[in-house]
């Protein structure tokens, strides 16, 4: 069943106003694939470019996308976050990794929040770094963790 269809098959948000306020929280992960021509900027923190420092701005994207989902999925429950932390950082296998963890009181789950935000800090990267190359990926997104609610993952 989608919970997203009322009785007449009619797209619908659905309602939380019987559920009670709990703590809810959530962490995605987005992968981002670099090449060798990308990797030479990056200094052992941080990727420098034209256009500045690419995790920096990457997270400051990644926190903003996270506070608008409501906006940008049409049924997501517009929520007033209260924590949205983003941390990026390389794997052994020199790919970037990026956490992003939502919490908020409230009656829904934050799950759209933490994929929204790693989504788009994987973009601003790609954004950021295309004038040195094309060849980079987005590899995956992905749910990483969720509590509160009904289950936890």
């Amino acid at each position: 069943m989608f919970t997203h269809l009322d009785p007449k098959n009619q797209p619908t948000m659905v309602d939380v106003s019987s559920k009670e306020v709990t703590l809810r929280e959530a962490t995605a992960r987005s992968i981002v694939f670099l090449p060798p021509e990308v990797l030479t900027h990056f200094d052992g923190q941080e990727i420098q470019s034209k256009k500045g420092p690419v995790f920096q701005t990457a997270i400051i994207a990644g926190t903003t996308a996270a506070k608008q989902t409501g906006t940008l999925i049409p049924f997501c429950h517009p929520l007033q976050l209260e924590s949205c932390k983003i941390s990026i950082e390389l794997d052994e296998q020199k790919r970037v990794v990026i956490d992003c963890t939502v919490k908020v009181h409230h009656k829904t789950g934050v799950e759209m929040e933490a994929l929204v935000g790693s989504t788009m800090a994987a973009l601003t990267i790609y954004d950021m770094c295309k004038a040195l190359s094309h060849n980079m990926a987005i590899e995956k997104t992905y749910l990483v963790a969720k509590k509160g609610g009904k289950s936890d993952f």
